[in-house]
């Protein structure tokens, strides 16, 4: 008998901010396949009978490959067991939830996903920093820090043109370089900017600053990973911040 795997989205760090669906799907699996951002304390919902199996990833540490996770999920859903990849934030939002959903829809394995937070728009609300608002921005881009293989895909000419917040998520390795690109392809070094570091946890800290100062500060403050970037007239609210 063939199992199902639930691809969920554990959300930006803080328990409570797991979907009511996500919750459900964790407390009657039979497998977790977690990763290492997933907060701790949503694993004691897992039944007693459950396995837990850690797949956490590192920048450039992945001890347990992509296709050797793909290969989990298939393994576990064909012992019958319903499986639960629980990832931080939500799984279609950099999180190779969409990998994995292929390699699942290939395998003949029944899937579902159930969305989640994530930290590029719920990380920066608990910190005070909404992404629009109608004075400052009306959209937002969200891209990714981490490169594959080493590459750069990003047109640095085209971001540092776009109108509106931008939100670097998986950057803090290459903080100085994002800066220093932006800048040099136009984006002006006075635009207000912050990281904010364990979005959403009891130890959330964040750093303001500007375009061409927030490498600095941030290296001052002891800011690291995981850490979202945000560059735009938003970071300046901050407004939690005077609370």
């Amino acid at each position: 008998m063939s199992g199902k795997v639930w691809l969920v989205g554990a959300g930006p760090g803080d328990p409570g901010l797991i979907t009511v669906m996500g919750l459900h799907c964790l407390k009657r699996a039979d497998a977790i396949v977690y990763d290492r951002l997933v907060n701790p304390l949503l694993l004691k919902e897992a039944a007693a009978h459950c396995v837990l199996i850690d797949v956490g990833k590192r920048a450039d540490h992945h001890p347990i490959p992509q296709d050797q996770i793909n290969a989990i999920l298939i393994e576990q859903a064909t012992m019958g067991r319903e499986v639960v990849r629980l990832k931080g934030g939500d799984p279609f939002v950099f999180g190779r939830g969409g990998e994995e959903a292929e390699a699942l829809v290939r395998a003949g394995v029944a899937c579902e996903v159930v969305p989640g937070i994530t930290s590029a728009i719920g990380g920066l609300a608990r910190a005070g920093i909404p992404v629009t608002h109608r004075d400052f921005a009306s959209s937002f881009h969200v891209i990714t820090g981490h490169l594959r293989d080493g590459k750069d895909p990003h047109n640095w000419r085209v971001l540092a043109q776009l109108e509106g917040t931008l939100v670097i998520l998986m950057g803090m390795s290459r903080l100085a370089d994002i800066c220093q690109q932006l800048i040099s392809h136009g984006r002006d070094a006075d635009t207000p900017a912050a990281v904010v570091m364990n979005a959403s946890h009891p130890e959330q800290r964040t750093v303001l600053a500007t375009l061409g100062t927030l490498a600095q500060e941030s290296a001052r403050a002891g800011m690291a990973a995981p850490s979202l970037i945000v560059i735009g007239e938003v970071a300046a609210l901050a407004l939690l911040q005077s609370l």
